[in-house]
């Protein structure tokens, strides 16, 4: 009796459409989203990371919350990513947080300053040393909330059309830089310039400026700079660990479904660690390749690596007396950084310089 009294009722359920849809329908929402990268498609390893991230978003909820990357370009310029996304022209966008110290100095330290982190300590102070905290709180004043979303490793000095020996040799010098270092540079004198990746060849094939710095040598190498400039310098100790973000415009985070933020955020960590380890495979036999094929590998002489050191933390103090933001974040930055190397010194760089000597022997 029971029986046919609940196969009756649900009989009229569905003549009715009495019966809710599914809570799982309810709570997932079928979502399109735009993300605009500042790189063109042909970096298929910087641009590619948002192509991570897409996938691993899409992947995670059945194809439901869709996001569509756009290359450099395609819908604004690359340096105008995170004006895209403030003034809610697309959703999010992939860039660099330095691209931006134009607007703020502060903006910098999303990304990397120089004599900064490597890569693992801004992994490490962004996520458990109060670093993103922070950076949110200064980038929700310009409408965006942030995710790590990808890192190039300690970056190459760039490319100069000719032997960099002294100070000296840097005055006066067009060079093609991103960032804060730009500012550094200026000091010793250099005219820094910020160009867009894609825009960098044709600039320094044309003799507008005379050096650039970009990546390393999968990037570089994809962008033939060795064809126009001979000199491959290194470090860039202006970027260590320079981080790649995922910029998001807050009105339309805070309408996502709590679940959807969690596949946001949990997608941006697969964006950075994938990233990371493409340049890391990628990079050995490119720098092989490009040595093999004429660059000239060099690297920086050490007194212009001091003098710009100096110049670094002069600029430093100078911006942190007008700007309250800069200041706070530069405390904390330096403080983590020393503590950092304390262990570094120890453990990290006696088992890298150790298996550097030793790998000769295998």
């Amino acid at each position: 009796m029971k029986r046919r009294f609940f196969l009756k009722a649900a009989t009229a359920g569905l003549a009715t459409g009495a019966i809710a849809a599914p809570a799982i329908a309810q709570s997932n929402p079928e979502i399109r989203w735009r993300l605009t990268s500042s790189f063109p498609k042909s970096l298929d390893t910087i641009y590619g990371a948002s192509e991570v991230f897409a996938k691993a978003v899409a992947d995670a909820t059945d194809n439901r919350f869709r996001i569509q990357v756009f290359a450099a370009g395609e819908i604004v310029p690359g340096l105008q990513a995170a004006d895209a996304v403030t003034n809610g022209t697309v959703e999010m966008c992939h860039t660099a947080s330095y691209y931006y110290v134009g607007k703020d100095p502060t903006f910098a330290f999303g990304t990397a300053i120089p004599f900064g982190f490597n890569q693992r300590m801004i992994d490490a102070w962004m996520f458990n040393g109060g670093g993103l905290d922070m950076m949110n709180d200064f980038y929700k004043k310009h409408g965006i909330i942030a995710f790590p979303a990808g890192n190039t490793g300690a970056q190459m000095g760039g490319w100069f059309r000719k032997e960099i020996k002294s100070v000296d040799d840097l005055k006066g010098l067009k060079m093609r830089i991103g960032g804060f270092a730009g500012r550094v540079l200026a000091k010793v004198g250099v005219v820094a310039q910020q160009i867009a990746g894609g825009d960098i060849y044709p600039a320094l094939e044309k003799g507008t400026i005379d050096a650039a710095e970009w990546v390393g040598p999968y990037d570089d190498e994809k962008l033939g700079f060795q064809k126009v400039a001979p000199y491959y310098y290194y470090p860039g100790w202006w970027e260590g660990g320079p981080m790649l973000h995922n910029f998001i415009n807050i009105a339309k985070w805070n309408e996502l479904p709590k679940s959807y933020q969690s596949i946001v955020e949990s997608a941006s960590h697969v964006a950075n660690t994938i990233m990371m380890a493409r340049y890391d495979a990628g990079n050995p036999g490119a720098l092989r390749r490009l040595v093999a094929g004429g660059a000239q590998l060099r690297a920086f002489p050490q007194s212009v690596i001091e003098a710009c050191y100096t110049a670094a933390n002069e600029l430093y103090a100078e911006t942190a007396a007008k700007n309250p933001d800069f200041k706070t974040i530069l405390d904390s930055v330096v403080a983590f950084r020393n503590d950092q190397y304390l262990w570094w010194q120890v453990a990290e760089y006696g088992y890298d310089s150790g298996m550097i000597r030793l790998r000769a022997r295998t």
